[in-house]
């Protein structure tokens, strides 16, 4: 993106509606909340319908459209917000949706001819039966990612909300109603995550056609398309390798355990990372869309600084205690909450724990390189990422264990995402000094707790009782967070001013100045 670019996202983002950050990611994460929440009430259940290597061979599939989908639009989805005039953004989304087209096409070609060189180099015969469904995948999720550029525009945030309560339903529908007949193959699973996307996306391109219809088809145009096409070369042309570099990276575990080892290491690894993942996600993956927004025109009016270390706060506030908790206690939980079958996951969850919680504060504040024009930077970030990871894993893989492996991983994640949270901090005028304090001040608040339940592990006492005690641990720590930290009291009562604002609006009541 050029200057131009970037002061035409700031102008927008500055004259936008005045709602608090707050705001704006709670209304973001209201319905995707009841959506994780869901999901993760599901997962005993599918783990008592479906085998681990079941899993393994669904996070294969995963794996697979998830890298594809990164490029699926060619990146143009994100340049969508930048344009000062909507007729700019609607053209960006007809650019969106040919990449699509033809990003589709190149994939159903390669599985057509390569078919059989893809099932060896992943050890899974299983999974040459479910090949045929990743264009479809792909091409939905594409058309969803495309519309959810546009809805960002506009701060629609309630329309994502519904969509992915309505695809969280869908999917864990489909997954288990094919596991109580079918326990012995995957294909509920696969099914269920198509059927959930295909619902989401309908949903969304369903309200911003009944919206915004006559904006589209008044803005859509060849020459206009090819104009933003140009103008924003540099997303396919620069953004999207270091986009893709950093997909094969998250998913080269998957690959590459089931290379060395087999779909049930796999299975192992995904359900003890994806139940790591999806929380931690909930919350980064909403306040990276906000702040994004919100990191621009801060920038332009010198107070990136302040929103970054704000947020940098929150973010470690609401991960670093339970992610703590989940690393001690982990194999305890996995044996309780999904049978003995599981412990190994529960492993792997100890294991990757403090990884996850460096990646939850560092994740949601990469948009800054962008807004301060630091554009090599996520490339020579993603480039050292994927190629640490690839070396831990190879090093594991070739000593034959797969905890070895995921140890490997877990280190070179927590030096690499670690680098570039402080890198992020020190580019918005946060000393790194600062950002450390952050970080130990809240760690000493965990110390009381983690020696308890360190010791209640040494003494082997009863899974379930320190499963128990440690829901009761994080519980009281919230508790306590919510009556004593100034940052998390001054979300609430922004949240609380903006919803009563709110209410007044729908009630068409004016309030009294």
């Amino acid at each position: 993106m050029d200057e131009t670019t970037i002061n035409a996202a700031k102008k927008r983002f500055g004259n936008s509606n005045k709602k608090s950050f707050a705001f704006d990611v709670l209304t973001l994460t209201g319905g995707t909340t009841l959506a994780q929440i869901l999901t993760i009430l599901s997962v005993p259940v599918l783990t008592r319908l479906y085998q681990p290597e079941n899993f393994g061979v669904w996070a294969l599939y995963s794996s697979i459209t998830s890298i594809i989908s990164v490029i699926i639009c060619m990146r143009y989805e994100y340049a969508i917000m930048l344009p000062e005039s909507d007729e700019d953004a609607i053209n960006l989304l007809g650019v969106s949706f040919l990449a699509i087209g033809v990003v589709t096409g190149l994939t159903l070609a390669i599985i057509w001819f390569f078919r059989e060189s893809i099932i060896s180099i992943l050890n899974s015969p299983q999974i040459g039966n479910y090949l045929w469904l990743v264009p479809l995948f792909v091409l939905v999720n594409g058309i969803f990612l495309a519309l959810n550029g546009w809805n960002s525009r506009t701060k629609l945030f309630r329309r994502l909300s519904f969509s992915r309560i309505s695809s969280s339903v869908s999917t864990i529908a489909t997954q288990i109603i094919i596991g109580i007949f079918d326990k012995k193959s995957p294909t509920g699973l696969i099914t269920g995550s198509v059927t959930g996307q295909s619902v989401a996306t309908f949903i969304l391109a369903g309200q911003i056609w009944r919206d915004d219809r006559s904006l589209i088809r008044k803005s859509l145009n060849w020459k206009k398309m090819y104009e933003v096409l140009k103008r924003y070369r540099k997303f396919p042309l620069v953004d999207s390798f270091s986009a893709l570099m950093n997909s094969i990276s998250w998913q080269l575990p998957a690959f590459l355990l089931a290379a060395f080892f087999s779909p049930a290491i796999v299975g192992f690894y995904s359900i003890g990372f994806r139940l790591l993942q999806m929380p931690m996600s909930l919350i980064g993956s909403s306040i990276s869309q906000v702040f994004f927004q919100r990191a621009s025109r801060a920038a332009s009016s010198g107070n990136l600084s302040v929103l970054a270390e704000n947020v940098f706060k929150i973010l470690v506030i609401i991960g670093m205690f339970p992610i703590l908790v989940l690393t001690i206690v982990g194999s305890d939980v996995f044996t309780v909450v999904f049978g003995k079958a599981w412990a190994e996951a529960g492993i792997y969850t100890q294991i990757l724990g403090f990884w996850a919680f460096v990646w939850f504060i560092s994740s949601p504040l990469t948009g800054i390189y962008l807004v301060v024009e630091e554009y090599d930077f996520g490339f020579r970030y993603n480039f050292i990422n994927l190629a640490t990871r690839f070396l831990s894993l190879i090093i594991g893989g070739f000593l034959g264990s797969a905890r070895t492996a995921l140890i490997l991983f877990s280190i070179s994640g927590i030096v690499v995402y670690g680098y570039m949270c402080l890198k992020m901090m020190s580019y918005s005028g946060v000393k790194i000094s600062r950002t450390l304090k952050i970080v130990f001040s809240n760690f000493i608040l965990f110390i009381p707790a983690g020696i308890i339940l360190a010791v209640l592990e040494i003494r082997e006492t009863n899974p379930i009782l320190i499963v128990a005690f440690s829901g009761v641990l994080i519980c009281f720590y919230y508790l306590y967070i919510l009556k004593t930290d100034t940052n998390v009291k001054k979300i609430i009562r922004e949240f609380d001013l903006e919803g009563k604002s709110l209410k007044i609006s729908i009630l068409g009541k004016v309030p009294k100045s």
